[in-house]
Parts: structure tokens; sequence; C-alpha cells
């Protein structure tokens, strides 16, 4: 940009006084030159007339802010009341989640602010403007944190590879590992790590913190084996010495499960459970350095009831196709991830029967979904065989794409 800028300046067409076959000539070179079309040639030479100096020396204005400064502090109460959430959610939630805040009087500190003028002010954000002002608040809340995996060079040849371009695994039971490091800003002396264990087909997630990893990873290993819905199995992990070492690879034979790494450096071959990190660990521990037994204890009693709510009452959404637009891949379709455990294995609700006849239950249950993206719960209005909202058109995240299974009374997470 900065060089068609030049070029725009050391044009002669920005001389005014031209004749017009010449200004036209000169138009027409730029426009090749560039790329850029005729009216936005016309605007940049009358902008590189009026510049003095390079462009890189200009200064732009900064922008006024919009919004008043009340509104920015309600803005990141109810961010961080409504767990956070990015701003294409928030904006989309935005309404309920104040009138509930407003409502219960959840506000607190900042409930002398929230005046109805300031209220609709927030109401007003759009996704990229909330993300934009809450921007210096999520970075000053998350610093980066620092990385405690040290690469392994044994046993690597003799594990497999698994990428993120292979075929996607479609049987339960194959669990992503990884470990995140609570050492705060610096890496030395001992402290906490938690491990984490996702399936991604299901989406069950488990939590473990432990100790020093490389002495009590086979306790947090054998308490993940142990909680699993499912037998474990597979498992996959990163090239940390953590995993890479002859404890590690000789327990998974003793216990018969096959294992495979990701490759150095590309995290997106543990794609699954680098998202869990982020979404469940970090955000609910942060980044703050725990070392101690009371902190590991309260740990371990946090993950307790972060997995009963992610695994049991969020829903889970899964794609199954891709389509190529000319804005890049796309999702095109979702679906319903299945439960962790088989159908005969799931306890019914209290006092709920079976309508259907002692012969005829052996068909596949019938996935229940929603309408609207922002309901906390399966609308039980809507069935699967009826035709999509004409405002939500299939494929949208409004219509079938989200689907929710408050999988409750299955297993202890404790």
């Amino acid at each position: 940009m900065t060089a068609r800028r030049e070029i725009t300046k050391s044009t002669p067409g920005s001389t005014p006084r031209r004749a017009k076959a010449d200004k036209g000539a000169l138009l027409d070179a730029l426009v090749a030159t560039t790329g850029w079309t005729c009216d936005h040639a016309r605007r940049a030479i009358r902008v590189a007339s009026a510049r003095h100096g390079p462009a890189a020396a200009v200064v732009r204005k900064p922008r006024p802010r919009k919004y008043s400064y009340d509104a920015l502090v309600v803005l990141q109460e109810v961010w961080r009341l409504a767990g956070q959430p990015s701003g294409k959610y928030l904006a989309v939630v935005m309404d309920d989640t104040l009138e509930r805040l407003v409502r219960f009087r959840e506000l607190g500190k900042v409930a002398d602010r929230a005046t109805p003028q300031v209220l609709d002010e927030v109401r007003a954000m759009s996704a990229a403007t909330i993300d934009r002002y809450l921007k210096p608040h999520k970075d000053s809340a998350y610093p980066n944190a620092l990385s405690a995996t040290t690469p392994s060079h044994i046993l690597r040849s003799s594990v497999p590879v698994r990428t993120s371009m292979d075929d996607p695994i479609t049987t339960a039971g194959f669990l992503e590992l990884d470990t995140v490091a609570h050492c705060g800003h610096t890496l030395k002396g001992e402290f906490l790590r938690t491990l984490t264990g996702t399936d991604p087909v299901t989406g069950w997630t488990m939590l473990r913190t432990i100790r020093n990893a490389f002495i009590h990873i086979h306790g947090g290993l054998e308490w993940i084996t142990k909680h699993a819905p499912i037998p474990v199995t597979g498992v996959d992990f990163d090239n940390g010495s953590e995993f890479m070492n002859w404890a590690v690879i000789t327990w998974c034979d003793k216990q018969a499960i096959p294992v495979t790494r990701s490759r150095p450096y590309k995290h997106n071959d543990n794609a699954h459970v680098e998202q869990r990190n982020g979404d469940w660990v970090r955000r609910h521990a942060f980044r703050y350095r725990y070392e101690t037994d009371a902190e590991l204890a309260l740990l371990n009693e946090l993950w307790d009831l972060v997995m009963a709510r992610k695994n049991h009452l969020l829903p889970c959404v899964k794609a199954t196709g891709w389509d190529t637009t000319p804005a890049g891949p796309q999702e095109t379709h979702l679906r319903q991830a299945p439960h962790p455990l088989p159908a005969a294995h799931r306890r019914r609700r209290p006092g709920r029967q079976d309508p259907r006849p002692a012969a005829g239950r052996t068909r596949r249950p019938q996935p229940r979904q929603t309408h609207q993206s922002h309901h906390p719960h399966p609308n039980p209005t809507h069935r699967p065989g009826r035709s999509p909202h004409p405002r939500h058109p299939p494929g949208s995240l409004t219509h079938a794409g989200i689907s929710c299974e408050a999988r409750t009374n299955t297993i202890r997470t404790s």
C-alpha cells in the first residue's frame, strides 16, 4: 500500500493544470500499475496532491470514541459475567444478558453507571466494536503464557505421526492429550500442571492437575482412563518430554493403548486439546502461578465443576463438510456430537415414560435441535421432521447447526 501511495504521489497527473487527454492517459497508466478502479485512483491522486512528505510519515488522526467511558466499563463487567465470550457471541445475547443482569441486580460495582442511556449504548455495539473496546482489557487480564514443553528426541522415530490432514477420527474413545503449565511469569522452580484429555469425536474432556509432570504423569493418565465414559482406544500427544519417554510408552503398551504423536511446532495437529487448554483451563484458572498442595486440591475441585458444566450442559458443534467460497473455506454442515455412553447405559430421568412399545425401542434416537443460538436449552417444540424456519435456512448456526444434549446422570466426574 505504501508503494502504491508513492507511485500516486509521483504521478504527473496530480498536477491540476494539465490537459484532459493527458490526465486520462496518466489515469489509465496508474490503474494498470496499481490495479485500482478509476474512481479510487482519482481519489488517491487528490489525496496525494494535498499530502506533504512520504505516506509513511503521515500520522492518521485517531478515530473519536463513539461510546462513553461508562458504556466501556459496563461492557467489561457484562463480558466478565457472561463468561468472557467473543464479540460475535456476546453481541447476539446482549439484550437478554443485560435484561437479566439488571433485573436480578447482578451488575455489582458498575450498577450506578448502568443508566438507560448507557445500556442503550451497550446494546448498540456491534461485534467488531465489542472486540475492539475489550482488546486492551483482555490483553491485561491474559498476558502471554510461557511454554514449558521441552522437545524430546528419544522414541520419535518409533512413534507414528498423526497430522491434521489425515482422515478424521470417527470412533469415540481416542484422546488427544496435553499439559498446561501453571508457572506464571517464570519457569523456575516446581509448579503445578493440568493434564487435559479430550475426545475429538464426542467432545468429552477430562482435566486433572498434577505436580511434577515427569513424575506424576502416570497418576494423571490412570485417572483419565479410569474416569473416561468409554474405554480409551488410543492417545495422541505432542513431542514434549513428559510424554515422549520410555515410562509412558511402556505404560501405554501394558494398557494396550495405541500411541501417536503430532508434528513438532504444528499445533493444528492437536487442535481439539489446544482449544480446550485455552477455553477450559486458561479461562478458569487464568495464568497465575500455582505450586502448593492447597492450590492442587482447589484446582481439582474446580475441574469437577467445569467438567460437569461443559460436558453435560453445553452444546457441541461438529463440522461435517466444507465449501470453497471467495472468502475461503467455509463450514457447510454441522452435526450433533454422539453421546459418550452407549444408549443401553444411559439412565432415564425419573418420572419420564417411554411412549414407544417395547418392540420398537431399538431405533436410533433422534437428536434434539434448537432454532435460536442464544437459547440455552433445546426447544421442545421443534422436531427433526419439520421444515426449517424461513428466517434461518439450513446450514446456518440458528437452524440446526447447534444441538444441545443435556447429558445428565451419566457418570461421576469427581
